[in-house]
């Protein structure tokens, strides 16, 4: 039997500060009329995520597009864990300046091939939510 939980609100702080901690994100569009998830490595650049992708992939075709990236951590023994959504629009980084900034080569993707193109999604909505057991 699991102990008690509550689950509360996020402030935009904390959110920030979970989606620091981890390397992997989810990044939801929709591709051909049906919602289309990709597992991908990201970085923070203050409220934004970025991503890098091949030139030929999807992320040329969200340009533009509204998109949500969601992090997450769940522990299934206790049932706590934490959730972080963040709604925005995606646009390629074209700006030199901006992908020298950005180009972090200890957060280098897992997947293999050349990625050259930084995708970019500007927050607009950054929600959380955290379940934590409940004090004894």
């Amino acid at each position: 039997m699991t102990a008690p939980v509550e689950m509360r609100e996020l402030s935009e702080v904390e959110c920030l500060d979970l989606l620091r901690t981890e390397l992997i994100g989810r990044l939801v569009f929709t591709e051909k009329a049906l919602p289309a998830i990709r597992p991908v490595n990201y970085v923070l650049d203050g409220r934004d995520v970025i991503i890098r992708a091949t030139g030929d992939s999807w992320a040329s075709r969200v340009a533009g597009a509204v998109v949500a990236f969601e992090v997450d951590r769940i522990d299934g023994a206790s049932h706590t864990g934490w959730s972080v959504v963040l709604l925005g629009t995606a646009t390629i980084i074209t700006d030199v300046d901006t992908l020298v900034r950005v180009s972090d080569f200890h957060s280098r993707p897992w997947a293999p091939g050349h990625r050259d193109h930084f995708l970019r999604i500007r927050a607009g909505r950054l929600t959380g939510r955290r379940l934590s057991l409940l004090p004894a």
